[in-house]
């Protein structure tokens, strides 16, 4: 691992010194290129650094042990070992994260699909309130949130709801929403008081650049329409609608969220080459399309990642054994603290799988 970091360090000031030649900018794409290596590297260089100087002050502090008879400077050492015998310990487990493997993806935006599943109206007013939840998530990360598709039901709620985060790192943090959501609540329209379950799938995906998918024309059939549904957010009057099919997957994109017919045909390129790029990742690696089809689910009640029971005020995320008695707070966005438990138990179970 250290002739790893050091190697890292030694990469890291070669980036610095390259950025501080009077010619750096000249070129923009280098120069980017360079920017983004040096802003990856840097984490792993600032924790490095203080690694190495907590072992140098293991060091001094063993010499003046042996050298030193005042007991009070004695004293000022051992605090001064303890602490720096710690810091080697946390830091080194910090280093060790950092130099997982990272997800190619991590950095990209996210295209979130969100589909009603089992529970009729009561899953599409669930679907609403998740995206609502997401974009209060977004909004208090300064990231932009757009919405692509969606079909309304009349009661607010919605059958299914496509939108885009742009955001560093998005797909970082988001990429843990993948999966079947179950919320447990007496909906509005049961007169009976009763407890009823619904379901509702949450598919998360990276957005692919132009480069990333190759799109040939021959493949692709598009449809100008006028908007259609029932109103509000989601549609507009004009002729501006834009159908996508991609004959050789049938996959449909219908986007009609702006009023401009460019900005939708825009908008549903970017959908299509989310979704190919998603297929393209599952066929090369396999032994992640079997957990994210598992993850992705159908919308049965089996298949679920968490569960929003409401009469209790509790939220459970089954993959972590996590259970937060705060629904009120993570319906309006706040899910921070269960991404970071998310985020923790895979990097938990990524080391667990080195040390093998």
């Amino acid at each position: 691992m250290f002739d790893r970091l050091d190697d890292i360090l030694l990469r890291y000031e070669e980036i610095m010194n390259q950025l501080s030649e009077p010619d750096a900018a000249n070129d923009p794409e280098r120069f980017r290129k360079l920017m983004k290596e040096q802003s990856d590297l840097a984490p792993i260089v600032e924790a490095y650094t203080k690694y190495k100087k907590a072992k140098q002050n293991i060091e001094d502090s063993l010499a003046l042990l042996e050298e030193e008879s005042d007991e009070e400077m004695r004293e000022l050492a051992k605090e001064e070992l303890n602490e720096s015998k710690e810091a080697v310990e946390q830091l080194e487990q910090t280093l060790k994260i950092l130099l997982l493997p990272k997800d190619p993806n991590d950095d990209k935006n996210v295209i979130v699909e969100i589909r009603a599943g089992a529970g009729g109206d009561e899953a599409a007013l669930f679907a609403a309130e998740i995206y609502r939840m997401y974009v209060h998530y977004a909004e208090g990360r300064r990231w932009k949130v757009e919405l692509a598709e969606c079909e309304e039901i009349g009661i607010g709620g919605m059958k299914n709801v496509t939108f885009m985060i742009n955001g560093q790192g998005a797909y970082s943090v988001m990429k843990y929403e993948s999966g079947v959501h179950r919320v447990q609540r007496v909906p509005e329209t049961e007169s009976g008081g009763r407890i009823h379950t619904s379901t509702i799938t949450v598919a998360v995906m990276p957005e692919a650049e132009e480069v990333d998918v190759q799109i040939d024309e021959k493949d692709i059939r598009i449809d100008v329409m006028r908007a259609s549904g029932n109103g509000g957010q989601c549609v507009n009057t004009t002729d501006s609608a834009v159908r996508l099919t991609h004959y050789p997957t049938g996959i449909v994109i219908y986007s009609q969220t702006e009023k401009s017919q460019l900005q939708n045909k825009e908008k549903a390129f970017a959908l299509l080459r989310a979704k190919l790029y998603d297929i393209e990742c599952q066929k090369q690696h396999d032994a992640e399309a079997e957990a994210r089809r598992s993850q992705i689910g159908t919308g049965d009640r089996s298949e679920k990642i968490r569960t929003y029971n409401f009469p209790q005020g509790r939220v459970t995320d089954h993959r972590i054994n996590l259970t937060l008695y705060k629904l009120d707070k993570i319906m309006n966005g706040e899910i921070q603290e269960i991404i970071d438990a998310c985020i923790a138990a895979d990097q938990a179970a990524k080391l667990a799988n080195m040390n093998e």
